[in-house]
């Protein structure tokens, strides 16, 4: 099957069951990949060595919030423009967060080395006592749900993938296995965190709120 497919062959094939689906990951990472070398060639030197690695990197994580976010699409554009949009939306936010990472605190994402998930970056200088129990509260319940909602290999991708910023390709060698498994891999761990995060009556949103 060439990139060439109708809406409706994107939304079946990309769906993890179907028998196409690692050919239809991989062939929306290319179209991605070639796609944010144009649209994003008036925003950054794309002919920089490093532009290269990053477009797939930004390739990667688009093709998982794509897939996160299937049912949303409402048919109203090509499927692979409405794709484009997302992965231009990732990578200039994760541009943004380069340079602000570049030209402010130095080390924002280190860790404190107890071996726990916490990103260093969600303390603020001088939270509010009843920020800092919010916090540590939620941040022990999603590490919580990561430790015994996952399996293993899950846990692992999902680690290395959000918190310690690597990409598919490092996860893939590291687990012994293809790219587009590790999408599903990622994909599957989301949802089951989602899941989780909604029987107890919570959204990412809301997790996320208290960082803010």
């Amino acid at each position: 099957m060439t990139t060439k497919r109708t809406n409706e062959q994107w939304l079946a094939e990309l769906r993890p069951e179907h028998p196409n689906y690692d050919t239809a990951v991989a062939d929306l990472s290319a179209v991605l990949t070639n796609g944010l070398k144009r649209g994003l060639l008036a925003r950054v030197n794309t002919s920089a060595p490093e532009f290269h690695t990053q477009a797939d990197d930004f390739a990667q994580e688009a093709v998982l919030k794509v897939l996160d976010n299937l049912d949303s699409f409402a048919g109203r554009s090509k499927f692979t423009t409405w794709a484009h949009k997302i992965a231009v939306s990732v990578a200039l936010t994760e541009l943004r967060r380069k340079r602000w990472q570049d030209s402010s605190l130095d080390g924002i994402t280190e860790s404190d080395g107890s071996g726990d998930y916490t990103p260093s970056f969600v303390a603020d200088q001088a939270p509010t006592p009843e920020n800092r129990t919010a916090r540590a509260e939620l941040l022990a319940y999603v590490q919580k749900l990561i430790d015994h909602d996952l399996t293993e290999r899950q846990r692992t991708a999902l680690v290395d993938s959000v918190i310690n910023g690597k990409s598919t390709n490092h996860i893939a060698s590291k687990l012994e296995m293809k790219p587009n498994a590790v999408y599903k891999l990622l994909h599957d761990a989301r949802v089951k965190l989602k899941k989780s995060l909604a029987k107890d009556g919570y959204t990412p949103g809301d997790i996320l709120q208290v960082f803010d």
